[in-house]
């Protein structure tokens, strides 16, 4: 079972668009925040200070959406092993009740923060969070 991370993401005004529920571009936002949180927090000190990652594909199935006050809590983890400099990370935001509404999975490169330049990920890297 990989290492999940939660989080809690709760819907202001100025995250709602025209139709009257979250826009897209927030959940993408909340997408990378979790992401970003999940490294901060599980990464080696030695690995977050060498690396960072960046998104090079977002694939997002939207099956719901929230209104404004409404929260949601988003769930993240890696998936198998790294192909390269690239990981495979799942995101899920589900209701109160539940229901998932927005599965994303994302790949992510890993680049080296000395060189600038991509890194291929190193299974010690990725166990934390496996």
């Amino acid at each position: 079972m990989p290492n999940t991370f939660t989080r809690t993401f709760t819907a202001s005004p100025e995250h709602i668009d025209a139709l009257g529920h979250v826009n897209n571009t927030v959940w993408v936002q909340w997408i990378q925040d979790l992401a970003t949180a999940h490294w901060d927090n599980t990464a080696r000190p030695e690995d977050h200070e060498a690396f960072y990652w960046v998104v090079v594909r977002h694939e997002i199935d939207y099956r719901g959406n929230i209104g404004p006050g409404e929260s949601v809590t988003g769930t993240t983890w890696i998936e198998g092993p790294a192909q390269g400099a690239t990981s495979l990370r799942r995101v899920d935001f589900t209701a109160s009740a539940g229901r998932r509404l927005v599965s994303a999975a994302t790949t992510w490169a890993m680049i080296d923060r000395a060189s600038g330049r991509l890194a291929r990920v190193r299974p010690e890297v990725l166990e934390p969070f496996l």
